[in-house]
């Protein structure tokens, strides 16, 4: 892709204009940051960083929504190149949160500007290459199901974006949309052990207090759950996507690895286990096999066991009052 630059004219509600949107709040926050010495005031230093980590929202918008669309068109240098951009943000914004938990206003002072500078540096590469280029490879259609799956991650802005298309009045006498039935359907079906319906097996996934996310054998992202408080962020922009793509590019060659191992039949189970967000996450990928043995994908499941790991001792008493 070649560097283009031109300030677009957008819809309220595009994925684009909310990223512009978010860009004029980042650039406050950076002002302020900068402007803020936290070997006098911490506490302020404090609440600004704070609302600069919101910034993940929209890495993750990027990661699992504008990434997964671009690849389809056959423009994978995003999921590679900026990825890798965002984590070494993160990297950076881990390591101030340390210095904030340790106490240590000399450190921040001295790591701020490296923080500062890499924002700064990524959304001039968004503004002068990726959104230009997104535009320009994009339908108007791509960007209306990128939207959608956008609900899900969220946006940094303190009120929801207007929606995308503008939803306008029409007429009942004209009104010829194919919307799905409101309704559950009645039939079930069954399983190994017993009988479900559709639904039932949708609010079985949503209430599993576990990240799941199914990849077949093609290495291909088929499904994943939608629960109420997920460890990783998640969208439909997933489905169908290689999972190459779906992980940080210092991650994917472990991930490829154990997917040729599943593959071959010579491992079943691969178990890790991370500090993120100051919470334990237990992450575990198991190798998905037919009756006759044949590989049919993995499930990666992933659940914070923070609270878990201080379980000592018995329970048996209920104790909710």
């Amino acid at each position: 892709m070649t560097e283009t630059v031109h300030t677009p004219v957008l819809p309220e509600g595009h994925p684009v204009w909310i990223y512009f949107q978010e860009k004029e709040l980042i650039e406050s926050l950076l002002q302020e940051i900068t402007s803020v010495n936290p070997l006098i005031d911490l506490p302020k230093y404090t609440n600004i960083f704070n609302q600069l980590l919101t910034i993940e929202k929209r890495f993750a918008r990027k990661e699992n929504q504008l990434f997964p669309f671009l690849e389809k068109k056959g423009w994978v240098g995003p999921s590679q190149g900026m990825w890798s951009f965002h984590d070494n943000l993160r990297e950076q914004f881990r390591l101030i949160q340390y210095y904030l938990k340790m106490n240590n206003p000399e450190r921040i002072e001295t790591n701020t500007p490296f923080l500062v500078d890499g924002i700064y540096r990524l959304m001039g590469v968004e503004e002068n290459v990726l959104f230009p280029n997104a535009l320009d490879i994009l339908t108007e259609n791509d960007w209306i199901e990128m939207r959608k799956g956008e609900e899900e991650i969220g946006w940094m802005l303190s009120q929801t974006p207007p929606p995308f298309p503008k939803v306008e009045y029409i007429h009942p006498s004209e009104d010829f949309t194919i919307r799905e039935m409101p309704f559950s359907l009645e039939n079930t079906s069954h399983y190994d052990e017993g009988y479900m319906t559709v639904e039932q097996v949708n609010l079985l996934f949503r209430t599993m207090p576990l990240d799941l996310t199914y990849v077949d054998e093609n290495d291909k992202v088929i499904f994943y759950n939608r629960g109420e408080e997920r460890v990783f962020p998640r969208s439909a922009g997933i489905i169908g996507r290689e999972v190459k793509f779906c992980h940080p590019p210092k991650s994917v060659g472990t991930v490829l690895k154990i997917l040729d191992e599943f593959r071959k039949g010579t491992q079943n189970e691969s178990s890790f286990w991370i500090n993120y967000k100051d919470r334990l996450i237990y992450i575990r990928y198991f190798a998905v096999r037919d009756a006759n043995k044949n590989y049919k994908g993995v499930i990666e499941m992933s659940q914070d066991i923070t609270d878990i790991k201080k379980i000592e001792g018995e329970k048996r008493l209920l104790d909710w009052e």
